[in-house]
């Protein structure tokens, strides 16, 4: 299905004309009962169909006893009736030509293979007919737009209209959702309960929702991506203009995979997904009080325009709280220009601080937080402000709030607030709210906000830069090839130097020997000090087996060497094969590879290397392609990228061909998707005009099924 007609196939499921209630009930309490209710207590505006197979009337509407006895054209079919009676009821609206289906019923895949067939069925069903689906296994849909107010939900909150599009695969959390974005006053315009993800998936939602006037803001709970590959360029597009706030639940799944190298080891599912996430502009959070945290921030205020934010208190010990925030999620606190702190000294009296933090001292009342907010809002080095206000008994909280919302209206500022104590004015809660000013109960909520909104737009600045396509030398798809005609998933040393030097990545000179005599001439070749390395499928960390002799310098210790190394290694593996290499002086050893995810495609790794890179863990990962600015990013991202850029006296390394690495192992990765598995470990990377390159290679391939 194209992507446009794909997109608004969902038309009639998320703005049906009519409505069929199939499993409709005359019981009290039963879902059937409860979904018909709410179609008509939450007022939408078509016709409404109950059908019961056994009753002539349901909740004193006229029932049919099929969905292909209704006269009228029906646009969407809710389906709540037995399992076994599902496909029956799919099949009949399917010749009824009804446009979309929610099927609440569960019993499917998540009950077992029985289900799973069932669901096969189903969806083949849905497919045949042309129908788009949501569920089976969910708690509904929900639409508070003025001209649908459809809530085809068996949900018992009732959601305030608002701007949010709320996707949940849980259709157990969906009630505690409605409740708490209820309760928040956080409008949402739609709400869909997605279940076992049949036919419309987050993609198709998020597809949807793109071009919706109606959706400002994207949240969602996911347990799986269905296609992560679909959604990369999705929501890389959509969150330009639209935040997605994202609970993805799964952090902690067992039984990875095991790893032939350093990269392996450290990259796994949990890594694919904060990294696609993240390069997609994606805010990913852990918890769903974390979630509504945020949302509250980004749907009821304008995005800061920078990163410097003013904390005004009137309590010292929340000041300090909000500033340990700030400065931990890396926000600058503002510093105020010489006007503004004239202004504050005038308002303040001679106890209160006129620093940033403002401390107004706990006589401050409604005028006094007037006077301060006007120019701290108005002062140019401010982009942001946090007011926050402990109730004491003797100050009027609502006077507080009249001010705020005051200051508010003459400025397109960030302003968040914290209101605390058990004294807090509800009437003062309210109005705040009313007045679209989010108002958390501790300072550290407020300012996690804070701090995610000016993040995200720091990601919206970023040049998005561009991928660079290098030109190769032949050869490297007869190597890939070769290895896996013979059936081998590691390429030798030699291949893999060979398939990276196809690409450009340099290489320390090196001479494959086979004994000390070899090795004398290679060591002469090469030029002294030299290294002697042996490699082996068996064994693929070289240090633990003791297969590296670094700083040979003479040829006595190359032969010694090699006559101590080789019978020990050969009596291991009979196949090992040894190299002299070049020895390069000075440098940072950093180390650069990739796992191809089975659904997210290649993640390129590079961070701080040599044999410690397990336990450092100081790493980065980026999503295949890699632009040249993320490159750039990539390198500076890790903790260590001091070491690279001079530290203590060093010269930088040449950062730049260290970037165009990263992008030419990219399109190496694109171009043979076949590569399961790179470790480039170490790369010593030098300044300009130095010798830099990889010292070591492991690549892995999959092998083709038979």
């Amino acid at each position: 299905m194209a992507k446009k007609s794909r997109a608004r196939s969902l038309e009639p499921l998320m703005r049906p004309r009519s409505v069929a209630v199939v499993g409709a009930s005359r019981k009290k309490i039963s879902i059937g009962r409860e979904i018909l209710r709410n179609l008509i207590v939450g007022g939408f505006t078509g016709p409404v169909f109950p059908v019961n197979t056994a009753a002539d009337s349901v909740h004193s509407m006229k029932a049919y006893r099929s969905v292909e006895g209704i006269p009228d054209p029906v646009d969407l079919a809710v389906i709540v009736v037995p399992k076994q009676h599902v496909l029956k009821v799919v099949r009949s609206c399917g010749r009824k030509k009804v446009k979309a289906l929610v099927v609440i019923t569960a019993g499917f895949r998540e009950s077992g293979e029985e289900g799973a067939e069932r669901e096969r069925a189903l969806a083949a069903s849905v497919k045949r007919y042309g129908m788009r689906m949501v569920g089976p296994n969910c708690m509904g849909i929900i639409n508070t737009e003025p001209g649908v107010q459809l809530n085809a939900s068996f949900a018992n909150a009732r959601p305030v209209p608002g701007k949010i599009g709320f996707l949940s695969q849980s259709g157990a959390l969906g009630e505690a959702i409605l409740s708490t974005a209820s309760e928040l006053g956080l409008g949402l315009a739609q709400f869909v309960s997605l279940g076992n993800k049949t036919d419309v998936s987050g993609n198709d939602l998020l597809e949807y929702w793109e071009n919706d006037p109606d959706i400002e803001l994207i949240l969602m709970y996911l347990e799986s991506f269905g296609t992560p590959r679909r959604f990369t360029p999705l929501a890389r597009r959509i969150t330009r203009t639209k935040p997605i706030i994202v609970v993805k639940s799964g952090r902690t799944a067992a039984g990875a995979r095991a790893a032939v190298s350093h990269t392996g080891a450290l990259t796994g599912t949990e890594v694919a997904t904060d990294t696609i996430l993240r390069q997609c502009g994606v805010i990913r959070v852990d918890t769903m009080q974390e979630l509504f945290t945020l949302a509250m921030a980004f749907a009821h205020q304008p995005m800061p325009v920078g990163n410097r934010v003013a904390v005004v208190t009137n309590a010292g010990g929340p000041g300090i709280l909000a500033t340990d925030a700030l400065i931990g999620a890396g926000v600058r606190l503002a510093s105020f220009r010489a006007p503004t702190r004239r202004k504050l000294r005038k308002a303040l009296p001679p106890e209160a601080s006129g620093e940033n933090p403002v401390d107004m001292i706990a006589s401050a009342d409604g005028d006094r937080y007037a006077a301060v907010l006007g120019p701290v809002l108005a002062d140019g080095g401010v982009d942001a402000a946090l007011v926050i206000f402990v109730t004491p008994v003797y100050i009027d909280a609502l006077k507080v709030a009249q001010a705020i919302v005051a200051a508010a209206a003459g400025t397109r500022k960030t302003i968040l607030t914290c209101f605390m104590g058990k004294t807090r004015s509800s009437e003062a809660v309210a109005l705040l709210k009313e007045n679209s000013i989010p108002v958390y109960s501790f300072p550290e909520d407020a300012c996690r906000a804070l701090a995610a909104m000016i993040q995200h737009q720091e990601y919206l600045a970023r040049p998005v830069g561009k991928v660079t396509r290098f030109r190769v030398k032949k050869g490297s798809a007869a190597i890939l090839r070769r290895a896996r005609r013979q059936k081998r998933e590691l390429l030798t040393f030699n291949e893999s130097r060979a398939l990276i030097d196809a690409y450009g990545l340099p290489l320390v000179p090196t001479h494959e020997v086979t004994d000390a005599g070899t090795a004398l001439t290679a060591a002469r070749d090469l030029g002294y000090p030299v290294v002697l390395k042996a490699s082996s499928d068996r064994f693929p960390h070289k240090t633990e087996v003791g297969a590296v002799r670094l700083d040979l310098r003479t040829g006595d210790e190359v032969a010694s060497a090699f006559e101590a190394m080789a019978p020990r290694l050969r009596r291991r593996d009979p196949g090992t094969r040894f190299h002299v290499q070049s020895m390069v002086r000075g440098g940072v050893e950093v180390i650069l590879g990739a796992v191809t995810d089975p659904a997210y495609g290649p993640i390129l790794m590079f961070g701080l290397g040599g044999t410690e890179v397990e336990v450092l863990r100081d790493v980065a990962y980026a999503l295949c392609p890699v632009t040249d600015k993320e490159a750039q990013r990539l390198i500076g991202a890790i903790r260590g990228a001091a070491l690279l850029t001079g530290f203590r006296g060093s010269e930088p390394v040449d950062l730049g061909a260290l970037a165009r690495w990263i992008c030419r192992l990219s399109q190496l990765l694109i171009e043979h998707p076949e590569i399961q598995e790179v470790d480039l470990n170490p790369i010593i990377v030098n300044p300009p005009g130095r010798l830099s390159g990889v010292v070591d290679a492991r690549i892995r391939v999959e092998l083709p099924h038979d």
